[in-house]
């Protein structure tokens, strides 16, 4: 393979499989994001319906992330993401063809927005803990960084592609698209082989409300893990509102509209590439203390789109924020599977889908209730303001700080050597 191909696709076989499925399934997500709404519009579902259908997809994240991380430890993780890729697919073919056909209307679509989202809540989980299982310990933050540039990737090319589409097949033929990545992800996760541990016989497994409790247990005992779930918690509540529902507010005003808001948009995306591309290469000896400072700079985002600047400087910090906000989410993937036992590690992780993915829908009120009292201007520097303080407060947390590397990964770090005596 050419040398510019990074390492960890070359050396990991498993790994290049499971990359090479997902890569193409985030780019049909990101393009159903943009296409989403012009299908609701389509059917007659107005403002209204396309903030419901939205909600519904969401909705299934809290109650179900927890479950989906106790099956995703106790069953075999490949075979719970293959179920939900097949369950997503039909969902979207039939999205696809009820557009087509002109039998779609806003109940239906809020009815398989529903079954997407169980499906993508059960998904998350389980490919947290399979990672681990297609890497050495050496290629895992690498690993995570690839999974990283697939979501950047799709962030860029996703909204181009899904606005082609639209012009051409319409939200139906979109949909229909994004259908097709999904049996392509399954396709390659069918043709996955990873190692499983002895399979623990049915009698002697405990209770699903003891490894239940037990996940609880594992968050708890961790304060690190405890730290990062209340930022991302913060982070989505506070800062991702300000880009996403706030900022295209304010783009008429302050950015000239759409077209500056995309520059901006843009720039983020070809700074989370850049901070894709940094860490296939820097290892950092203290992963969680580097995610937590870049964390800090993610949260600026709210204030600089409120900052009153012209697109174009607020497009250059974009692309800083995008290098933190890759940096952020990637060390802390990698931090959780370097510690985390594999045996516990997707229920660790529901609970940090759950307290992100599971809060967009509040941060979203929360910036609407804002927005109708101060108006946006004034809330999106409230909001930002909040979120920059929250991600301090997760800096000064000592077992953040310093926690070092595990599972190989400080084999390869950069750095002194961890003083003696620290936590892992």
């Amino acid at each position: 393979m050419p040398t510019l191909v990074p390492a960890v696709l070359r050396n990991e076989p498993r790994f290049r499989r499971l990359f090479t499925g997902q890569l193409l399934s985030v780019l049909g997500d990101r393009v159903t994001m943009l296409v989403l709404p012009f299908a609701v519009l389509s059917v007659g579902g107005g403002s209204v319906g396309v903030v419901v259908v939205s909600v519904a997809q969401f909705l299934p994240f809290v109650l179900l992330a927890l479950p989906a991380g106790v099956l995703a430890d106790r069953l075999d993780r490949r075979r719970i993401m293959v179920a939900s890729d097949a369950v997503r697919f039909a969902v979207q073919l039939v999205a696809g063809v009820l557009l087509l056909t002109g039998h779609a209307g806003v109940p239906l679509l809020v009815v398989l927005a529903v079954v997407f989202g169980a499906a993508d809540a059960f998904f998350q989980p389980a490919i947290t803990g399979l990672v681990p299982s297609t890497v050495s310990p050496a290629d895992l933050q690498p690993a995570n960084a690839l999974r990283g540039l697939t979501h950047s990737f799709g962030s860029i090319a996703g909204p181009a592609i899904g606005g082609v589409l639209i012009a051409l097949v319409g939200p139906g033929g979109s949909f229909l698209f994004d259908a097709v990545t999904f049996a392509v992800s399954a396709v390659t996760l069918l043709l996955l082989r990873v190692p499983r541990a002895a399979a623990v016989p049915a009698h002697e497994r405990p209770h699903f409300l003891a490894d239940l409790a037990a996940g609880a247990a594992s968050v708890r005992s961790r304060p690190w893990i405890l730290a990062f779930l209340a930022a991302g918690s913060a982070y989505t509540v506070l800062v991702l509102p300000a880009i996403f529902v706030l900022g295209p507010v304010l783009s008429g005003e302050r950015f000239g509209g759409a077209t500056g808001w995309a520059v901006i948009t843009a720039a983020f995306g070809v700074g989370s590439l850049a901070g894709d591309l940094l860490l296939l290469r820097w290892r950092p000896r203290f992963a969680l203390r580097v995610s937590a400072i870049a964390l800090i700079g993610a949260s600026c985002q709210g204030l600089v789109i409120g900052s009153g600047l012209g697109t174009a400087p607020v497009a250059a910090l974009e692309v800083l924020a995008g290098v933190c906000v890759t940096v952020y989410f990637s060390l802390w993937e990698t931090s959780l599977q370097e510690h985390v036992p594999d045996a516990e590690l997707s229920r660790v992780a529901s609970y940090d889908y759950l307290t992100s993915t599971g809060a967009i829908p509040l941060g979203s009120v929360a910036a609407g209730a804002l927005t109708a009292v101060l108006g946006a201007g004034s809330a999106i520097l409230l909001l930002g303001a909040a979120g920059l303080v929250a991600a301090f407060a997760v800096v000064a947390v000592p077992a953040v700080r310093r926690l070092p590397r595990g599972r190989g990964g400080a084999a390869e770090a950069l750095g002194p050597e961890p003083p003696p005596g620290v936590p892992a």
